[in-house]
């Protein structure tokens, strides 16, 4: 007995540590430093304009103001391959742009007021299994400058979008306005394969000179900022027509707009200042479907004018470096400053951020350039994101949202563990609501008032409903008794009044029958005769269940809970659940509590009748005082059974993360969760560690739902013992 007390005692305690071991990588603060510094590759007589890392972080790319592009190695800064980007246009480069990182574009304005667009790519090959990366810059628009400004003024800020339909340039000069060009390339017809490329452009007129441009990967918005700190956002998804949404100050008076960068995936926009707080801004849409700009968040973290923005390519973090020469590195979702390093002694206006973000090359001043190692595994957990409201992109407010995964790459995670445990929680008081009272009054019944013989058949029978696999329960409870619910929901309300008003009418009835009828039915086995009244009074409601839905619910209940009550109704609900769990629980707490019952001293109870006490005076100033801290544990370890339930809730609800107390709705538990997307789950990353993180949370409060339990069995123990 000790041996294998001891043995469950370690095993829990090792599930403990090994629980803890996988989840504290989650909050390990994030860390860089300096792997390797050289000059800069190509020499300091051009300035520098963009650095990009390829995946491997093997390549580096440097962007001149020369208008060359040099790719070097990261090892040693050794020039690999040396490109021009201009050609041989005669006009120098008077404006630099780069597009979503993960396309590689490249923009640059050119001072007789064209563009010329290049994106650059790396082919990855094995010759003799060695690694081989070759760096390429293609045109897709052709070497060709494209006319932007039509009288071939300079351009002083520009950017673009471009993918293989359509191309989209805008681009300012000196003056408050700026020009959009399009590029859209389609068939001449259907039955051709040409492709001819229609243009347009449009002038748009700020009201100060535009700082600087901002076109989503999407092609479909156009962020503006200019002299004055104001934010102009426009709709440029008809290229000929675009439109001024809104525009905002979008920073306090005196601060400038120092840098702008779109966030992964092209919703938000980031907003770094001469204060150096970086503020993220996304459209935001209303009830009538109308959108605005709203200021969602801000970093304060730094105190020096921000130089220089770079969003990483596939999460919803960014770096943001400062005119005093530190680094920090953040999270949006998260809302948290992972990481605030001094990396230069100066002003640092040029950086770059590896695909997987985790190397950092950063020009420090005096032309020395550096790589810099990024350890930043989990940047989207904090408590806030696993706990509170968080305002994520395109929704309307702060919410608490479960979402592990979509079909796009620069899906914003939505990590919050809120829903589950509310689910989890709601699902043990539904359960409870059912089957606490029904098995403490049947174990009250069995243990006390029922004749002996029948109580020998009527435990071991409850307590075999205790092996029935939860998965058979959900089966049925999901295949069958959802349907059934639904197809008879009046009768299902019936039922919980017709048994009640069944059993109290078959008491009085039994009272008023005649001594020598009550007296040929053994004492204590009443309930006998109670099963047919309960099966008719059962059959009665459900029968009641349709002309009921016809007269008071236009023959559709649950229909109308939605149209007249405003009350969702989901086949699979809580409901459903409550009843199902519910019927898994009774027999631990029946049995537990019976035990109880049937265990308190007799001659307690022999000695109360002796004083003149009734049975019923007798079992609740007495029996049921003496045995509650059994009945509290049984109910306690129902409610344990209930929280850690998998099957049922996978199989039984629509397992959506709504929070809702609505018992019409259904919702997913942290065990459910757990179940179904842990086969999904990369071994390592952070959905895979958040998931044994909804573990431990569990195994905690089951811990402390146990350790309560205990106490309060004790103070209850040492409270009644001496009745």
């Amino acid at each position: 007995m000790a041996v294998g007390g001891i043995s469950v005692i370690l095993a829990i305690v090792l599930i403990a540590f090994y629980l803890v071991y996988v989840v504290l990588p989650l909050f390990r603060p994030a860390h860089v430093a300096q792997t390797t510094e050289f000059v800069l590759p190509g020499g300091t007589d051009s300035a520098t304009l963009h650095y990009a890392l390829e995946e491997q972080r093997e390549i580096g790319m440097r962007v001149t103001a020369a208008g060359e592009v040099i790719f070097f190695a990261t090892q040693d800064g050794a020039i690999v391959e040396r490109k021009p980007l201009t050609g041989s246009v005669p006009a120098s480069i008077t404006a630099f742009s780069a597009g979503d990182p993960a396309g590689g574009l490249l923009v640059v304005g050119m001072s007789n007021g064209s563009a010329v667009l290049a994106r650059h790519a790396y082919d990855v090959s094995y010759p003799n299994d060695i690694r081989l990366i070759k760096p390429r810059l293609d045109f897709p628009l052709g070497r060709e400058p494209i006319p932007v400004d039509s009288a071939s003024q300079p351009l002083r800020v520009i950017s673009a979008g471009s993918d293989d339909k359509q191309t989209t340039i805008a681009a300012a000069t000196g003056e408050s306005r700026v020009w959009l060009v399009s590029l859209t390339r389609k068939r001449k017809s259907l039955a051709s394969k040409e492709v001819e490329t229609v243009r347009t452009r449009t002038k748009l007129s700020l009201e100060y000179p535009a700082t600087h441009l901002a076109v989503d990967v999407d092609q479909q918005e156009l962020y503006a900022a200019d002299t004055q700190g104001t934010l102009y956002y426009y709709d440029i998804s008809n290229k000929s027509d675009p439109r001024l949404v809104e525009r905002v100050a979008a920073v306090a008076d005196g601060v400038r707009i120092t840098t702008l960068a779109f966030l992964s995936g092209g919703i938000s926009i980031l907003v770094g200042d001469s204060s150096g707080q970086v503020a993220q801004w996304f459209p935001v849409r209303d009830d009538e479907n109308n959108y605005s700009l709203k200021k969602v968040r801000s970093f304060d973290s730094q105190s020096s004018p921000i130089t220089a923005l770079v969003p990483e390519y596939f999460r919803k973090g960014f770096l943001a470096a400062d005119a005093g020469g530190r680094l920090g590195v953040y999270h949006s979702t998260a809302e948290r400053t992972l990481a605030l390093e001094q990396i230069a002694g100066g002003a640092v206006s040029q950086m770059a951020i590896a695909p997987r973000a985790d190397a950092v090359l950063v020009e420090r001043p005096g032309g020395r350039l550096s790589v810099l190692d990024v350890e930043n595994e989990h940047p989207e957990v904090s408590w806030r994101s696993l706990w509170g409201k968080v305002w994520y992109e395109s929704r309307q407010q702060p919410e608490y949202i479960w979402q592990s995964s979509s079909a796009s790459s620069d899906f914003e995670p939505k990590f919050s563990l809120t829903p589950l445990a509310f689910g989890t929680f709601k699902a043990a008081l539904y359960a409870s609501l059912f089957a606490v009272p029904l098995a403490i009054m049947g174990a009250i019944y069995t243990a006390y008032f029922m004749e002996a013989r029948m109580r020998n058949l009527v435990k071991p029978t409850i307590e075999i409903m205790a092996a029935l696999p939860s998965v058979i329960l959900g089966f049925l409870a999901g295949l069958w008794f959802a349907p059934f619910v639904e197809n008879h929901l009046p009768g299902i309300f019936l039922i919980l009044l017709s048994i009640p008003l069944s059993i109290l009418a078959f008491g009085i009835l039994w009272e008023v029958l005649p001594q020598r009828v009550r007296q040929r039915v053994p004492e204590g086995s009443e309930a006998i005769l109670l099963i047919p009244v309960l099966v008719a009074a059962f059959a009665l409601a459900i029968a009641l269940s349709q002309p009921v839905e016809v007269m008071f619910f236009n023959g559709n209940m649950p229909l109308w809970l939605s149209q007249e009550m405003g009350i969702t109704y989901d086949q699979r609900n809580s409901l459903v659940v409550g009843f199902a769990i519910g019927f898994a629980v009774i027999p631990t707490i029946f049995s537990i509590s019976e035990d109880a019952i049937f265990g308190v001293p007799k001659h307690l109870t022999t000695g109360s009748l002796a004083l003149g006490a009734t049975l019923w005076q007798t079992m609740v100033r007495v029996v049921l005082l003496t045995a509650s801290p059994g009945i509290f544990s049984a109910v306690m370890i129902g409610l344990g059974r209930a929280v850690g339930e998998t099957m049922i809730v996978v199989m039984a609800t629509g397992n959506t993360a709504v929070m809702d107390i609505n018992i019409f709705q259904g919702f997913r538990a942290l065990s459910a969760n757990i179940a179904v997307e842990m086969p999904e789950s990369e071994v390592g990353s952070t959905h895979y560690r958040i998931l044994f993180l909804a573990g431990l949370v569990l195994f905690l409060a089951t811990f402390m739902f146990n350790t309560v339990a205990e106490v309060v069995r004790q103070r209850l123990r040492a409270k009644y013992s001496n009745l």
